[in-house]
């Protein structure tokens, strides 16, 4: 069960219902869960399918993602469950608000996930006066995280996500960690309205850095949780010393949160990179 000092809360990073029902039951509970379409595309049933020679249309997929994340969202009724539009580098602002508001009618706790580029955040600034929430996805900048704030402002708290990929920043010998925590300590001069969500998690210690750090969440894939709750949910204390093994120090910077979003540098060559490679295995179950 949830332990007493755990502040964050929990997503599986995954899109197989039955890896939900797993960690449900190692952890005994689960505060959410964010999909994407490259975890769509490692479903266990898209995968026998597409392995079959079999591929499916672009009307049959889409409802194949609602049915996976219907199922999840019956497992975790009170939780969030994120559903990302697909987004290659030239898609427009109104082609993702046409999918987000109707992946945002799939569920009733839908956030839909926009990236945090020009076009996602022209989408994500129309989306919030409508009502959807959203997460804003593939952040790898405290300027990036800026740009979401200001894009959203106005926005009820819980209903703004924004999620910095810690991961693929370690891959490029940079301190992924660093920036959650920069990230933590720019949102505090705000209104609060939006929610840190630790995103592309590889390992426990990422995990209990994030909470030491005291990211609002974390979403870490199955083997992560199944791991953290095998070692009995540990909570990292005030002794608690992040090993970043050598990985350069992500420095932070001092950045007005009051500018209007399109005054802030959102340019990054991952984001670029992780659109690009979402769409990619989103395509290769496409007809």
């Amino acid at each position: 069960m949830r332990p007493e000092t755990l502040k964050t809360r929990i997503f599986l990073d995954g899109g197989n219902p039955d890896e939900t029902e797993q960690i449900l039951g190692l952890l005994g509970f689960l505060d959410g869960q964010t999909t994407n379409p490259t975890l769509i595309s490692k479903n266990p049933e898209a995968r026998k399918r597409f392995d079959s020679g079999e591929k499916f249309s672009k009307e049959e997929i889409l409802d194949f993602y609602r049915n996976v994340v219907t199922k999840i969202s019956t497992l975790i009724p009170k939780g969030s469950i994120s559903i990302e539009v697909y987004a290659v580098p030239t898609t427009t602002a109104p082609e993702m608000l046409k999918q987000g508001r109707e992946m945002f009618s799939w569920i009733p706790n839908a956030h839909v996930k926009f990236p945090t580029a020009t076009e996602g955040l022209k989408a994500a600034t129309v989306a919030v006066k409508e009502g959807l929430r959203v997460n804003m996805t593939l952040c790898f900048t405290q300027e990036q995280a800026a740009a979401v704030y200001a894009a959203t402002r106005g926005a009820k708290k819980g209903d703004i996500f924004v999620s910095p990929f810690i991961g693929r920043l370690d891959d490029k010998g940079e301190n992924g960690m660093d920036v959650i925590a920069r990230i933590i300590e720019m949102y505090r001069k705000g209104d609060g309205h939006v929610e840190v969500l630790t995103a592309s998690v590889r390992k426990i210690d990422h995990l209990l850095c994030a909470l030491k750090a005291g990211s609002d969440i974390v979403t870490a894939p199955f083997e992560v949780l199944k791991a953290w709750g095998e070692k009995g949910l540990p909570v990292p204390g005030p002794d608690y010393v992040y090993d970043s093994k050598g990985l350069k120090e992500v420095p932070y910077r001092e950045i007005d949160l009051s500018k209007d979003w399109q005054q802030y540098d959102i340019s990054h060559d991952l984001t670029v990179a992780g659109m690009e490679r979402f769409s990619k295995d989103w395509d290769s179950l496409i007809k």
